[in-house]
């Protein structure tokens, strides 16, 4: 390990804006098909060399993760599932033909570097340090085969609230022409590749006025922006449920998206369910007065309220008092964050130090 001489300067959490500001060191570790991995190293932030001809930017060899680590009341550092991330690193490796590596003691490795950068992590509840697990292939060669050289590392960075305007409902455009993910792709992996794509029509999305991109494919609903997206209804057999799509392989496994499902069936309200819904069905129960509330899930917002949808030169109203989330959405924000925050005990929150 080799600290920093000279520390960056920290930025008032009222200042900060997600992914911005990186923290003063990384881990990395080099791979080579010829010797396996190398020794992981922490050291501080800063550039590195890599050859023009890299895999990574021409073929988009390049998967990555997202956590974060929080400071609780006492000031000790936690994580939220680091395990499910470890987990979920994996898959988006092996489906690049990428080496696997030992999750378990990769993660001691990432909570010594943010134990060394732990004056990072905002003293406020709502904020705390994203981590971004990353490999790329460094072998530098043009032609489309598994990578002999990659690099994994690991850089951080203090976030707040993902939307600056808080913890209120958005808006979604429910793009029928464009498509995130399809059967048979790469949709269930957090490669590079998977996003790069969506930024143009999440452009052409807030140019009209949505703060979110709802992806349909053959108007099956899939996700929202990055996020898993969840309903709350009166299904069509008059029972009240919770629904979201399936791991399909067109939909991200997120960490929050599992964390949701299992805490709902844990308090048995009500019927919770992973199957196909289309769009369809959600505008008949719209009309019908059967949705209670929608919202989105993921790292970086936790949960994100939904108010309106766009669909076929049409704005749909979602159920939404006064601007404001709906009685299950601010529950399930409520009682993330208190596991987050060890407010709660549970053996998802796991103490660093």
């Amino acid at each position: 390990m080799k600290k920093t001489t000279k520390p960056r300067p920290k930025i008032p959490h009222t200042q900060l804006v997600f992914g911005k500001y990186f923290s003063d060191h990384w881990l990395h570790v080099q791979w080579s098909k010829s010797q396996g991995w190398g020794t992981p190293i922490i050291s501080p932030y800063g550039k590195f060399e890599i050859e023009p001809g890299a895999l990574v930017f021409h073929y988009a060899l390049e998967c990555f993760d997202g956590l974060k680590a929080y400071k609780d009341a006492q000031g000790r550092v936690r994580l939220f599932r680091p395990d499910e991330n470890m987990k979920r690193m994996d898959t988006s490796v092996r489906r690049l033909c990428m080496p696997t590596f030992n999750g378990d003691k990769f993660l001691e490795y990432i909570k010594k570097l943010i134990l060394l950068d732990k004056d990072w992590i905002p003293d406020k509840k709502g904020y705390s340090l994203y981590i971004r697990p990353t490999m790329i292939a460094t072998e530098s060669v043009l032609g489309v085969h598994p990578a002999e050289e990659v690099l994994l590392y690991v850089i951080t960075c203090p976030v707040g609230p993902y939307y600056p305007t808080g913890f209120k409902p958005v808006a979604l455009y429910a793009d029928s022409k464009a498509v995130r993910a399809w059967p048979g792709g790469t949709g269930g992996y957090k490669l590079g590749a998977n996003y790069a794509p969506g930024i143009a029509p999440a452009l052409e999305a807030a140019s009209k006025g949505y703060q979110q991109i709802l992806w349909l494919h053959e108007d099956k609903i899939t996700e929202v922006g990055t996020m898993n997206l969840f309903c709350l209804w009166i299904n069509k057999e008059g029972k009240k449920e919770l629904i979201t799509a399936p791991l399909d392989g067109q939909i991200l496994p997120g960490v929050t998206r599992k964390s949701i499902l299992e805490l709902t069936r844990e308090w048995n309200q009500f019927l919770v369910s992973e199957k196909e819904f289309d769009m369809k069905s959600l505008i008949q129960a719209l009309k019908e007065g059967r949705v209670i509330e929608m919202f989105g899930a993921g790292t970086a917002a936790v949960v994100s309220p939904v108010y309106k949808i766009f669909y076929q030169g049409k704005d749909h109203s979602v159920p939404c008092k006064d601007n404001t989330a709906g009685e299950l959405t601010a529950k399930l924000m409520e009682s993330l964050l208190a596991i987050q925050y060890g407010e709660t005990n549970s053996p998802w929150s796991v103490i660093v130090g």
